[in-house]
């Protein structure tokens, strides 16, 4: 009996030994949960306004990140949730630094006794105990002091985070705040930072070395010290294997890759647009643009290729905006935002300069809308002197006699289009253009003149772009829309540049243009300009999908030698265009369009002649007038019930015979000065009528 108590009695010793451990441990953690009770009391609120500070993020339309703004202390802290970051990199998160993360309240009441049995065996505090909640209470309440005290605080505040967020919430806080090395704080300014992508696309070496730095994000920074971040993501990833997380090969693989050795730039795409936004709506953390990225990569690219190509100092511009909706699409302010050379930070699109040719199409427009042209209509390309003073030649200094105003635009002849702009009204084409809502700028204390025909006006790329978008619209130039966030924009009044058939006139003429060298004719209108004295170089071409603006230049407006419009800006539009991909979709012809030759054409629009009196010019003594309908006149025919009704038309004055034309379009038989017009339906109408010897009278009225 003595010898079994014998045997036994080494057993009982040990489960003695057990028993004490476990009470002494039992006590440890009553004391913890009291001292936990009592200190909670001691302090204040949680407050988690610093913990919240976010960068600002431009976003693209699809939530792409164009380019991130530091906080106001100078952190890249760029928000960020567990949903978008790789479940494996959670996993060896988890596996590294609190595997019990999921179940736990907050604190892990086995690591934390364990924490507390080894200070008091060792007299020294060898590992806290940490979970990830108590790591965020420290980052929330950062204390440098590690003490008794800093420990029991990290613990009821991680309590407190739990009860307030869930789990979830305090592993994106986690996610946003973990330090990695300088001004880098987060996750997903880190992978950036160190790895150029999204933590989303991140593999396993890289996954392992971002889990490990937080731990010592100075003394592992693997832009400064390689060695000790190869071995902190070494260990990382053996633990992981451990753990299950990852298999052995994966561990062993991922062991091969070479950790990075410098920081990466932060993308800065759009960099001017994401200024802009930014400065419009500073408290904003998340903003989406209407932007591409891939379309403004591209761009960008585009812009900082041609502009090194064509010289130094030189700068270029790019927007495109989408004609349906009037979204820009892409925005390029310079050949690179960075580059000082150039002036990089200097927007262009908003820059005001010289259009040179860029401007003609809207001559036409306003010519073929009030009557006076029609793009078969002969003009004659002769050397003239306007307004006893004014004598403008072509850009080659040569001249093509009697040409049709199709061929006048599609070869940018000068005297063709300051003879249209002299008959339309110089102060009338200006007023047109401010009137579609661009900023038009003359220079000082000078009214309207012909020169405004070649170039003598300011405007910008953006101004200049809308306008072209006009074209494509049918004449209904687009408000730009650049975010997507927010309350939708109040409708605006609709501004027109011209009305539907003159529109589609000039864009049929402009996709007849001769496209520069290794290009494909026919396939978008489009128009160059080069400003007075080789400044500025501008291309702006559109299809039914998008309009597509460039400029290319001196940002201080130096001249350029051999900046020409066609041979520098025309290839990057080209170009442009085939970067944005797809077949170009042709604008559907207005059933109203008269497509004819000359010879068919009613005799007043068949020749404009330069001795010819212009709009609203005296002839006989009488001036030609519409005497009925008055302008701005509501007339009743009875159109909204459907009624048939015709419209008397009386004119005074003038040469006959007369043409009178509604939108641009002959009325049949119409070749007196009374005569009537049956409307198809309701709405607003043009009337104009034209003598024998050009001059013309033109009325707007809203039948009922």
């Amino acid at each position: 009996m003595a010898a079994e108590l014998d045997s036994l009695s080494p057993g009982v010793g040990r489960g003695r030994r057990v028993g004490a451990v476990l009470a002494l441990s039992l006590t440890i953690a009553f004391l913890l949960a009291g001292a936990l009770w009592r200190y909670a009391a001691t302090l204040p609120p949680l407050d988690l306004t610093q913990a919240s500070l976010r960068s600002t993020v431009i976003l693209d339309r699809k939530g792409q990140l164009l380019r991130p703004f530091a906080t106001a202390d100078g952190r890249w802290r760029l928000p960020v949730t567990a949903t978008e970051v790789d479940p494996r990199t959670l996993a060896m998160l988890k596996a590294y630094e609190d595997r019990r993360f999921d179940s736990h309240p907050g604190i892990d009441p086995a690591a934390t006794v364990r924490a507390a049995w080894q200070w008091l065996a060792h007299g020294k505090i060898v590992s806290g105990g940490s979970t990830l909640s108590m790591q965020v209470a420290r980052l929330v309440e950062p204390r440098s002091e590690r003490s008794l005290l800093a420990k029991l605080r990290q613990m009821v505040r991680a309590v407190e985070l739990e009860r307030k967020l869930g789990k979830a919430g305090v592993l994106d806080l986690y996610l946003a705040l973990a330090p990695y090395g300088g001004p880098v704080e987060g996750l997903r300014a880190a992978s950036l930072a160190y790895f150029g992508r999204e933590p989303a696309r991140l593999s396993f070496a890289e996954s392992a070395l971002l889990v490990a730095l937080p731990q010592a994000p100075e003394a592992r920074r693997p832009d400064r010290f390689s060695a000790n971040a190869r071995r902190a993501r070494d260990r990382v990833l053996d633990i992981a294997a451990a753990r299950g997380v990852l298999t052995a090969e994966e561990a062993r693989a991922a062991k091969a890759e070479p950790v990075p050795s410098f920081r990466k730039q932060f993308p800065m795409l759009a960099a001017h647009a994401a200024e802009q936004a930014h400065a419009a709506d500073p408290e904003a953390r998340v903003q989406h643009l209407t932007l591409d990225a891939r379309l403004q990569a591209s761009f960008e690219a585009l812009a900082a290729e041609r502009a090194a190509a064509a010289g130094p100092a030189l700068s270029a511009a790019i927007l495109a905006i989408d004609n349906r909706t009037g979204a820009v699409l892409a925005h390029v302010g310079s050949a690179g935002y960075l580059d000082a050379a150039r002036a990089g930070a200097v927007d262009a699109t908003g820059a005001v300069r010289s259009p040179g040719s860029a401007l003609k199409p809207f001559i036409y427009a306003l010519a073929f809308e009030n009557g006076l042209a029609h793009p078969e209509t002969l003009l004659d390309d002769r050397p003239a002197r306007f307004a006893a003073s004014y004598a403008p030649e072509n850009f080659d200094m040569g001249y093509r006699g009697t040409v049709t105003a199709r061929v006048a635009l599609q070869q940018s002849l000068n005297l063709p289009a300051v003879d249209l702009l002299d008959a339309v009204g110089a102060a009338r084409f200006v007023a047109r253009l401010r009137g579609a809502g661009a900023t038009i700028l003359l220079p000082r204390d000078t009214a309207p003149g012909l020169p405004v025909a070649l170039g003598g006006l300011g405007i910008t790329l953006t101004d200049l772009a809308r306008l072209y978008a006009g074209l494509a619209r049918a004449g209904s130039v687009p408000a730009l829309a650049r975010g997507l966030d927010g309350p939708a924009a109040a409708l605006e009044p609709e501004r027109r540049i011209a009305d539907p058939v003159a529109a589609w006139y000039v864009a049929d003429i402009l996709r007849g243009a001769p496209p520069p060298e290794n290009a494909l004719p026919g396939r978008i209108s489009f128009k160059t300009g080069t400003s007075y004295g080789y400044r500025d170089a501008w291309a702006v071409g559109f299809d039914a999908r998008v309009t597509i603006a460039v400029w290319i230049g001196r940002p201080d407006g130096a001249s350029v030698p051999g900046l020409v419009g066609r041979s520098h800006a025309a290839p990057i539009l080209f170009d442009a265009f085939a970067r944005f991909g797809g077949e170009p979709e042709a604008l559907p012809r207005p059933r109203d369009a008269l497509v004819v030759a000359t010879a068919a054409l009613p005799p007043p629009l068949r020749h404009i002649r330069r001795d010819a009196p212009k709009t609203f010019a005296a002839t006989l003594g009488v001036p030609l007038k519409i005497a009925y309908p008055p302008d701005g006149a509501r007339v009743d025919l009875g159109l909204s019930e459907g009624a048939q009704a015709r419209l008397a038309l009386k004119a005074l004055g003038g040469q006959p015979p007369l043409t009178w034309m509604v939108d641009g379009l002959p009325v049949a038989e119409a070749m007196r000065r009374q005569s009537e017009w049956s409307p198809e339906g309701a709405g607003f109408a043009r009337i104009s009528v034209m003598d024998a010897a050009g001059a013309s009278d033109s009325v707007v009225v809203r039948l009922e």
